[in-house]
């Protein structure tokens, strides 16, 4: 990582809480306690793709400044999400800096843990990515084809063929009588029909 320390900036602060019932007062307190001019606060969940906050936090940092959080998780959704956040960060010359964990990427040690934590998730997709095709070639070997198991059996598809055809009832009625969802009755139906 590239982050440049030379140019005296901004502490722009991000907390965030999952839930309106949540209170994000101890995050703030203690992002203002570290020395952040401006504290950016999203009531959402971290799955969320785009944070309003978030998006403001990033819109007003310039090259030398740094986003605080109170904890990692705070900030990414999953590791892979933290690290990418992270660079992008490092390619605008913005470091990043988290209070709970003590890592801070204007200084060399902050920025090789977040070189382990990028090469552990990495390390960790490879695994998953050799585990999954390993087991796919063990289950095929046996006869057997991956996914999850059909739902269907020749009597619930029968019923379904022969509701559908009678034209009297629709694919939500067809779903919730042989109890499969919606996108499984059309599923089954176009492989019957091909």
């Amino acid at each position: 990582m590239s982050t440049a320390t030379s140019i005296p900036g901004y502490f722009v602060g991000y907390a965030r809480v999952s839930t309106f019932e949540q209170d994000a007062a101890l995050q703030q307190d203690a992002l203002a306690a570290a020395g952040c001019q401006s504290i950016f606060t999203d009531k959402v969940s971290g799955k969320l793709e785009h944070r309003p906050a978030l998006d403001a936090t990033f819109g007003q940092l310039r090259p030398g400044d740094t986003v605080v959080v109170w904890r990692l998780d705070r900030l990414g959704r999953s590791l892979r999400h933290l690290i990418d956040t992270v660079q992008a960060l490092d390619s605008r010359s913005v470091a990043f800096r988290s209070l709970t964990e003590s890592i801070d990427t204007s200084n060399p040690g902050g920025k090789l843990v977040f070189h382990v934590f990028a090469a552990l998730a990495e390390f960790e997709r490879d695994l998953i990515r050799e585990r999954t095709t390993a087991g796919l070639a063990a289950a095929r070997a046996r006869g057997r084809n991956g996914g999850r198991p059909t739902v269907w059996t020749p009597d619930k598809l029968k019923v379904a063929r022969d509701m559908y055809e009678s034209r009297e009832h629709d694919i939500s009625a067809i779903a919730r009588v042989v109890g499969v969802s919606r996108a499984s009755v059309y599923r089954a139906l176009q492989e019957r029909s091909s």
